[in-house]
């Protein structure tokens, strides 16, 4: 075996726990806030505001940070993000306890959080394969996948239970302690080589360095349909991603229970999906499998504003959690393995501007038209079209093209 992958199971289960202790203090957070903010307003309106405070930031630091995570360790650029999230975290608890607590202040922490991810998602994406075998990406995406359910799962129940218990600025202060045991974790016990760009001296400058990415991708010609595809999905998907809670408080009842439901509902499928991809592979042409996946969403997504009994609902919810992991885990590994080593991180900087810009511009289109139309409607008809996005996906001679070739590669 590789050198750079002796230690390869020890990396990646000290890696995964570090993030998954992380994740958990942040998910705490987010799904507090979120229902701080649906419960209180119930407006569409402070939804969108929420949403987009929360992508923003990412936007306009991908491309910068997608540099970043190809010319300095992504190791450090992890564990300053994760420092950034939790300093802001507890600046934000001591305003509360202070008794500080308008929304607002509850806007610029998620726009400070979107900062840390914006640096923190490309250097992710690029790590993974510094440290797993190519062979072992599937599998290892497909646990993370299940990890991240796992915690999507316990987060809403234990916020819902401190929510009822407790206050706002406990939630933050423990998101600020295991901010802390994930960064201890990366320091003391994660040894990782600099992989080859960055252990280099530079000699170009920033803006040289992203032109360069996106001239690579330019390139590629499975890169900018890959890319295309994605533009228009992240806007269809927005819909099912952030209205659904307001949908259900809504037509169902604006119980914090309800909400809590729809979460783990979707957190066991996700579970499940992890569970699933990472025990079966997928499809031999990887873009097959995302095809399934995206037809399935396209499904769940049409079902959630038809279906008038909310165990109904639960179920689809469920199912919609299910495809999550068997869509992105083959996104994700059809990149790593296609995507050479050192421009990772730009391409994965660029992957993430589309995902962050794409929503927000689905919630500006949506969010404020959720006040005036049944969000019933908005599911229905982003449902379709997400079928129909589907259909196209299958059909792009490019990608599947790009799907098999990754095949062959593991295989030689």
């Amino acid at each position: 075996m590789n050198s750079a992958y002796e230690n390869w199971k020890r990396n990646i289960i000290i890696f995964l726990s570090s993030q998954t202790i992380s994740l958990f203090g942040s998910s705490l957070v987010q799904y507090a806030i979120m229902w701080h903010i649906t419960l209180t307003t119930q407006s569409g309106m402070m939804m969108t505001l929420f949403i987009i405070c929360g992508f923003i930031p990412t936007f306009l630091l991908s491309p910068v940070a997608g540099v970043w995570a190809d010319r300095y360790n992504r190791k450090i650029l992890i564990i300053v993000s994760d420092g950034l999230i939790a300093l802001s975290t507890l600046i934000l608890a001591i305003l509360f306890l202070m008794g500080y607590d308008a929304i607002w202040l509850l806007f610029v922490m998620a726009a400070i959080r979107a900062v840390g991810a914006g640096i923190q998602t490309p250097a992710i994406g690029a790590i993974l394969p510094q440290i797993v075998p190519e062979d072992q990406l599937t599998k290892v995406n497909g646990t993370n996948g299940s990890l991240q359910a796992v915690i999507m799962f316990v987060a809403p129940m234990v916020s819902a239970a401190l929510l009822t218990m407790t206050s706002l600025e406990v939630i933050f202060f423990i998101d600020v302690i295991t901010a802390a045991i994930a960064i201890f974790t990366l320091v003391t016990l994660l040894k990782i080589a600099v992989h080859e760009k960055a252990a280099t001296e530079q000699t170009t400058s920033y803006m040289s360095d992203f032109k360069e990415g996106l001239s690579y991708i330019n390139q590629h010609a499975f890169l900018k349909k890959f890319f295309l595809f994605f533009a228009i999905f992240f806007v269809l998907m927005a819909p099912a991603a952030f209205l659904t809670p307001l949908q259900v408080a809504r037509s169902f009842g604006d119980d914090v229970w309800r909400l809590t439901a729809i979460e783990i509902a979707f957190s066991v499928g996700m579970m499940a999906g992890g569970g699933i991809i990472a025990a079966w592979g997928g499809f031999s042409n990887r873009v097959h499998t995302m095809t399934f996946a995206s037809v399935l969403m396209g499904i769940c997504t049409f079902a959630l504003g038809i279906v008038p009994i909310f165990w109904i609902y639960l179920m689809f919810m469920a199912v919609f959690g299910i495809a999550m992991p068997i869509f992105n885990t083959p996104t994700m590994v059809l990149v790593q393995e296609k995507v050479d080593s050192n421009y990772l991180g730009r391409v994965f900087g660029v992957f993430g501007m589309i995902s962050t810009s794409m929503m927000p511009i689905g919630m500006l289109i949506f969010g404020p038209i959720s006040d005036v139309v049944k969000i019933e409607w908005l599911l229905v008809g982003t449902g379709i079209l997400i079928l129909i996005a589907g259909v196209f996906l299958s059909r792009s001679k490019v990608l599947l093209e790009a799907g098999k070739a990754a095949v062959k590669e593991i295989s030689e």
